[in-house]
């Protein structure tokens, strides 16, 4: 496998979760979006991960996570890939890495904040930094559209809402391009810090600007 941080540019990785087909559609949507910008990108299923698996999320600059929500959480898949990295928070193999979340559900609401927010703090327990979704929200007037990005209104990540009858065909486009553009977002941020010098331990830079 090549050692991916001699290549110059950002990696993306998208770490995510999926039963049914709708979080890996979304999870490829991300990807997508970081593409679009000259990123590279790997997605990767944390119930398949594998050794170079864990070794691509290492080397890369950003990690976002997705995965549905299930009675109001994380799925039970997710919650023991998040156990697993704690073998990385020990050594802080993952600090000052880029974060970013997403999570779909069968509701509008479906508490899809909770998930993003333990998302958030797995990030946050890891030292990496979280990059919001950055959109306006969509929906919120009568002239606007369930087209528009961000229509349900989320800022922590993106959120995705997909009926549970529908297999991955019933991914709602606005989600995708919601989903597109936090990889855009994400793989932005990545190019923007990896240009520059990572923080020391104490996070704390010192010298002359």
């Amino acid at each position: 496998m090549p050692d991916i941080r001699q290549t110059p540019g950002a990696t993306v990785s998208v770490a995510y979760h999926s039963r049914h087909g709708h979080t890996a559609v979304l999870a490829a949507a991300v990807a997508d979006g970081a593409r679009q910008t000259g990123a590279r990108t790997h997605v990767l299923a944390v119930d398949r991960v594998d050794d170079d698996g864990w070794r691509l999320l290492d080397a890369s600059d950003a990690i976002v996570f997705g995965c549905p929500t299930y009675m109001g959480n994380v799925s039970s898949e997710f919650q023991a890939f998040a156990e697993a990295t704690s073998r990385r928070w020990l050594d802080g193999a993952w600090r000052d890495k880029v974060a970013a979340g997403f999570s779909n559900s069968g509701c509008l609401s479906g508490d899809k904040l909770q998930v993003l927010q333990a998302l958030a703090i797995l990030a946050a327990q890891h030292g990496m930094h979280w990059v919001n979704l950055g959109l306006k929200p969509g929906y919120s007037a009568s002239t606007d559209s369930m087209n528009d990005p961000n229509r349900l209104g989320i800022f922590l990540g993106a959120g995705a809402q997909t009926p549970a009858d529908l297999g991955d065909e019933g991914v709602h486009p606005s989600d995708l391009e919601t989903c597109r553009l936090l990889g855009r977002r994400v793989a932005g941020v990545s190019a923007a810090l990896t240009a520059g010098t990572r923080l020391p331990a104490d996070g704390v830079r010192t010298g002359a600007a």
